[in-house]
């Protein structure tokens, strides 16, 4: 017991000591602040909240798809293109007409492109009605100045994660992360078998098709192109229908043992869902890119039926702001505050990174089943992604300022 208390009192003039020594260090501080670490301006290179980027070259891929060249705007913060993993995206900011924007878009050029050649290469399919997809192909020419997040997601392949043997699943634009994979394979000599299915609608819409062709002449076998149209014409002779559970065996020679990454517009999500159910593909072997926001929530399993297309009010709060908004259930709840011109963060618009996570502080929801990444405990304090969230009725929601 002696023991004890004289070790409680040496501890109490040990704390009491404390604050006047912390003082006396804090006095003798130099006025300037210490530079950053290396450390620090590595990692700020590498993960940027922002980059300023110009566009340096526009090509036509097909009559509806375009690739953009990017590289670092002279004279502004962004020196380099920050590094990335084959199969990740930037996220576009812009302003058009009254509102604020944001799209992820998978980068197509290889990360060796950015680390030695300083671009990174976007491919846009050109949507009808589109918003920022029209704005882009009306404005955007050499010259012209893009605001983009880091490089961003979890669409890469993982050597200790994945399987030597990948199945690859396009679909359309869907194509894009993977030009990037297979370029990367390459360059960087990975001891891989890359699959790649590619579904179209028609053969006048197959995007890169002679740079994957060059990509398998040039792997010595470890990468396989084929495609399947479901809609050809009379130049068409090759595989017809849609990616079913029966196609991906047949082209891609079985599915045991390889791990499967997906990518393409969300009713081909929806369809393969029971195809790879069927094939009995471990979830732990099934790679899918975010797919942006659904064009018809009301198709959603579990949406209120009738819900839909109703207009409502949202209650933002941001820092000092607060403000009320037209909204609509049949939109979700950033896109009402893009269009009243509120810059919310936002980057993968697929519910799955959290950067646009905000604080439901009343009203009803309904939250994406599929795009619901958010953690357990943000569902039980009422936290919600807006990106992936649509309202029922009038909601008030309290979001971050982003930066």
């Amino acid at each position: 017991m002696k023991f004890r208390v004289k070790g409680n009192i040496r501890d109490m003039i040990a704390f009491l000591r404390l604050l006047p020594r912390r003082k006396k260090i804090l006095a003798s501080a130099p006025a300037v602040p210490a530079a950053p670490g290396r450390v620090n301006l590595l990692a700020e290179s590498l993960h940027p909240q922002v980059q300023y980027l110009r566009v340096t070259a526009v090509r036509d891929e097909t009559p509806s798809t375009r690739t953009f060249r990017l590289e670092p705007e002279p004279g502004s913060p962004t020196k380099a293109p920050a590094y990335f993993r084959a199969g990740q995206y930037l996220s576009v900011k812009a302003r058009v007409g009254d509102s604020s924007v944001s799209r992820p878009y998978s980068i197509a050029s290889s990360p060796s492109d950015a680390l030695r050649e300083n671009f990174y290469e976007i491919t846009i399919r050109r949507k009808e009605p589109g918003f920022l997809t029209t704005h882009i192909w009306e404005n955007w020419k050499q010259g012209t100045t893009v605001k983009a997040s880091g490089p961003e997601g979890f669409f890469y392949i993982d050597t200790i994660r994945d399987s030597r043997e990948i199945i690859a699943l396009a679909g359309g634009c869907g194509i894009t992360p993977f030009r990037s994979m297979m370029r990367d394979l390459l360059e960087r000599d990975f001891v891989t078998r890359f699959t790649l299915l590619y579904g179209i609608t028609s053969p006048a819409e197959i995007i890169y098709r002679d740079e994957l062709a060059r990509l398998e002449r040039d792997s010595s076998g470890r990468i396989a192109v084929r495609y399947i149209c479901s809609d050809p014409d009379a130049s068409w002779s090759g595989e017809t229908g849609f990616l079913s559970a029966a196609a991906i065996t047949r082209l891609a020679g079985g599915v045991t043992g390889k791990s499967i990454f997906v990518c393409g517009p969300p009713a081909m999500y929806r369809f393969l869902e029971g195809e790879l159910q069927g094939l009995r593909v471990p979830h732990r072997r099934i790679r899918k890119e975010a797919c942006g926001e659904s064009a018809d929530v009301a198709a959603i399993p579990g949406y209120p039926q009738g819900a839909e297309g109703k207009p409502c009010r949202l209650t933002v709060q941001m820092g000092p702001l607060r403000r009320e908004i037209p909204a609509n259930t049949g939109e979700t709840l950033l896109v009402a505050m893009e269009r009243a011109g509120i810059e919310a963060p936002s980057r993968c618009r697929s519910g799955e990174c959290g950067f646009c996570r905000s604080l439901l502080v009343r009203g009803d929801v309904f939250v994406v089943p599929d795009s619901d990444g958010r953690r357990a405990a943000d569902r039980d304090y009422g936290f919600v992604h807006p990106c992936a969230t649509y309202p029922l009725g009038d909601v008030e929601l309290r979001v971050p300022r982003e930066g």
